[in-house]
């Protein structure tokens, strides 16, 4: 079966132990991720795009056995053949999905037989490692490592957005929360000219990220920091939610039917605003990255301080060009450009194919990493996507001009 990942994948490290060890490290990491959370936390769906927790456990858990035991293994068993349906995600070519705006009344299986799948499936990719020869399932491993740590930040958005919607404003744990944007604001000039985007070369990438091309470009300035949450109470005072002329039309419809008056989680209270962070409800610290707005928020704003939302060539260009802080681990930053498959793109054959082809409609890129990517998961050709609405990602917003 071939995937979204190079042919030499199987030689991103030295050894079938190294592969093995990072196997382990990634499983282990999302268990401590929901190592805070009760059984009941881990149940709740609060929106539809919000999955469980104990669905995010079994579906990463699923992956390995779908795409790896089943098909390499002879001998392997699976541990209960109705999770094929109740943990497939989206990949029709696999067979029958359970509905996703349904994943919280799954209340069987229980958290532990989900714990228990887990192990069951471990030991099994073990076993497999052990049998086969690295060529056979190297590609795989990691592209399933790079899922897994893909909903390890689900997790965190998710369960946020849980635990918000508990009138006790629980918090999530004493982590993950942001530290200040230390550097003045400034801008960064870039040269127009031709330039290359995409990735190319060793290491792993999705399909999403290649072909490697090139792009003209005028030039154009790139803000040096994050848009800081002080700096937005300014838009909202200045009536930022209530002027039309700021917002594209569908952001303003949509602030008028939600409502709209704050990014997600903000509250305003008598002496100031507030809002629910994974450790729990906070004073907003105007040091601090603005998160969870939308595209057209953050297009708002931008509009409001006489700049623009860069495209997604415009950011990978300046990212690697150096003098640009807080890339990485603030907030995913939203852009301008649509998603959509680069000049050449062609999806790989087969079900994992499915795996980010399929969602190129109707979708804004966003570009970077946040407090909850996982360290190393982040890179400057990486294509994060989500609908323009979208506001319980961890996004912010950086400037172009």
């Amino acid at each position: 079966m071939s995937g979204p990942v190079p042919a030499g994948a199987a030689t991103l490290y030295e050894s079938a132990t190294q592969v093995l060890r990072r196997f382990r490290e990634v499983r282990a990491y999302t268990e401590a991720l929901v190592a805070p959370l009760s059984p009941e936390d881990c149940q709740v769906q609060s929106m539809p795009d919000v999955s469980p927790a104990k669905w995010h456990l079994a579906h990463t858990t699923w992956f390995f056995e779908t795409f790896l035991l089943q098909p390499l293994l002879p001998d392997y068993r699976p541990f209960d053949p109705a999770y094929a349906v109740l943990f497939n995600s989206y990949y029709v070519g696999v067979g029958q999905r359970h509905p996703r705006a349904h994943r919280g009344l799954l209340t069987r299986p229980r958290l532990n037989e989900v714990m228990d799948y887990r192990a069951h499936v471990d030991r099994a990719m073990e076993h497999l490692m052990e049998q086969l020869a690295p060529s056979a399932w190297g590609p795989l491993v990691e592209l399933g490592c790079q899922h897994e740590q893909q909903h390890q930040e689900l997790i965190l958005m998710d369960i946020k957005h849980v635990l918000s919607s508990n009138p006790l404003q629980p918090a999530y744990a004493d982590t993950f929360e942001l530290q200040p944007l230390g550097e003045a604001f400034g801008w960064r000039e870039q040269p127009g000219g031709l330039y290359e985007i995409g990735h190319g070369g060793a290491g792993f990438h999705f399909d999403n990220e290649t072909p490697r091309h090139r792009v003209w470009l005028e030039p154009f300035e790139m803000a040096t920091r994050l848009v800081k949450a002080g700096e937005y109470t300014a838009f909202i005072a200045d009536g930022g939610y209530h002027r039309p002329e700021l917002w594209l039309s569908e952001g303003w419809d949509l602030v008028q039917r939600e409502g709209w008056t704050a990014p997600l989680y903000w509250q305003e209270e008598a002496d100031g605003w507030s809002r629910f962070t994974l450790c729990g409800r906070r004073p907003v610290d105007p040091d601090q990255a603005v998160l969870h707005v939308s595209q057209f928020e953050a297009d708002a704003y931008a509009r409001w301080a006489g700049a623009r939302l860069p495209t997604e060539a415009e950011w990978e260009v300046a990212s690697v060009h150096g003098g640009l802080h807080g890339l990485y681990n603030h907030a995913w930053q939203w852009t301008a450009s649509a998603y959509l498959g680069y000049p050449g793109f062609m999806p790989p054959e087969g079900a994992v194919g499915e795996y980010n082809a399929k969602f190129m409609s109707n979708q804004m890129v966003l570009r970077g990493g946040s407090l909850a990517t996982p360290d190393g998961h982040a890179r400057a050709t990486y294509r994060n996507f989500f609908p323009a609405s979208a506001r319980w990602a961890f996004s912010g917003i950086r400037l172009a001009r």
